[in-house]
């Protein structure tokens, strides 16, 4: 008996070695493309308002989270004591993203199958426009992200039953980063199953069931004895409609339907006709699927159903809006199912083979190009506030912000949505803490009767 393990240990480990060398192409061309995408944002990337705790590691300010969202892997991670520089959390968050893109692409086309497929597989995931708007919180996601890449790497480099043993403790410390997170790890282990059948099929859905009740359990305890409150309240200001003031469970339909649309308009950056086409190439892609391996279709098709059931448990027991990021699994399971159609296409049927690949390569070129360009749209407000910054750096004396950054023509074009964007990017720069004068209008009233300090008149333009 200790010899057959050691047999089907060793067995397992040369393959893993083998697997390498073949995979790390798959690696690099997910980073350098992840690098090159977000190439606009690198050196001094965006961060939306409510991120800026985790890039100060401000644990205090993220505390209500944990009760609001149930993000207590996050809360650990905003307890350490170092501060380091904003691109190297972006690189390294992207990294991650990166990572676990590769790994999909390997997993889904098998750690012997067509590198090139792979690696566009890969390319699809990280220009997902829902992917690049998540982005901007990457100070506080780096965590989570890396819990998923690490994952996606068991699922390339490691047995099946070994991978999905991990499935558990996975989906449990993922759901305390980002809710869907566990929803990635479900694609990874449907992609990359190669024995399939109905039967294994409902054991990971099971499994996976299981693992999501267990994490949900675990936050919910965590909150019991935290906080003094059985489950994870969402906060006042998403203005959710539970059930019980409800007439009937099915109320909050309507408000599902219209988070479902919000992710259409996201996915493709509001523009009608690109998402008819990403809706033809899905039914295209699933129909291929349906009939050259009609068990692949099952597993995939599960998995994308499955998250979407869940989006529509909570969509209608909270009444609030999810968010058109919390769909990117969608989109995973969309790019999964329109390559490997595209692969399987290419045995029997090349031309039609050839339109497939046309009509996915059309997508990563042209989302490319757009996704440099959504990243190059926060560059004038990361200027204009950098020179803010210059001329309040040596500044002794108190400084106060006059007017509001809402009215910042850049901060329009970066899609700023809060008066505190604009502290906290100084504070980032300068290391002060600065009020606007609303906030001190008699210091402000001072200061411009001649008191010792500055005004910084933020344009009106």
């Amino acid at each position: 008996m200790t010899d057959a393990i050691w047999t089907y240990g060793s067995n397992h480990a040369s393959a893993a070695l083998r697997t390498a060398p073949a995979a790390w192409p798959v690696f690099a061309i997910a980073f350098v493309g992840v690098l090159l995408i977000s190439l606009p944002n690198l050196l001094d990337p965006m961060i939306r308002h409510d991120d800026y705790p985790a890039y100060f590691a401000d644990a205090e300010r993220f505390w209500s989270k944990t009760l609001h969202e149930g993000r207590w892997i996050n809360y650990l991670w905003h307890l350490r004591e170092i501060v380091t520089p904003s691109w190297f959390n972006f690189i390294l968050y992207q990294g991650a993203w990166a990572t676990f893109a590769a790994s999909l692409g390997i997993a889904a086309m098998g750690r012997d199958g067509p590198r090139w497929y792979a690696a566009v597989l890969a390319l699809m995931v990280l220009i997902a426009a829902p992917a690049t708007m998540i982005s901007l919180w990457f100070n506080t996601l780096i965590p989570g992200l890396w819990l998923v890449a690490l994952y996606g790497l068991a699922v390339v480099f490691l047995p099946t039953v070994v991978h999905r043993a991990l499935l558990l403790p996975f989906v449990v410390v993922t759901f305390m980063a980002y809710t869907t997170y566990p929803l990635l790890l479900l694609a990874l282990c449907l992609a990359g199953s190669r024995r399939r059948s109905l039967r294994d099929l409902m054991g990971l859905l099971a499994l996976f069931a299981v693992s999501f009740v267990v994490a949900l359990l675990v936050a919910y305890s965590l909150n019991w004895h935290f906080h003094g409150v059985f489950g994870v309240p969402p906060a006042d200001w998403r203005e959710g409609v539970g059930l019980a003031d409800l007439p009937g469970p099915l109320a909050n339909l309507p408000t599902f339907f219209w988070s479902l649309g919000a992710f259409a308009r996201t996915a493709s950056y509001n523009y009608e006709p690109a998402a008819y086409y990403h809706f033809a190439l899905f039914l295209f892609a699933s129909g291929a699927l349906v009939r050259l391996a009609p068990r692949e279709a099952l597993y995939l098709h599960a998995g994308l159903w499955t998250g979407m059931a869940l989006m529509l448990v909570q969509v209608l027991k909270l009444g609030v809006i999810a968010p058109p990021r919390a769909f990117l699994f969608a989109w995973v399971f969309y790019a999964i199912i329109a390559l490997r159609a595209a692969v399987l296409l290419a045995e029997k049927h090349p031309n039609l083979a050839r339109l497939a690949r046309n009509l996915i390569l059309l997508i990563v070129l042209s989302y490319a190009l757009r996704t440099g360009y959504q990243y190059s749209l926060y560059r004038t407000w990361q200027a204009e506030t950098r020179t803010i910054a210059e001329t309040i750096s040596e500044e002794s004396t108190p400084v106060l912000l006059d007017g509001t950054a809402m009215s910042m023509g850049s901060a329009k074009k970066a899609f700023v949505q809060f008066e505190t964007a604009l502290p906290e990017r100084l504070r980032q720069l300068t290391g002060r803490s600065l009020l606007y004068c609303s906030q001190a209008p008699d210091l402000c009233a001072a200061i411009a009767g001649g008191a010792p300090g500055r005004m910084i008149h933020l344009q009106n333009n």
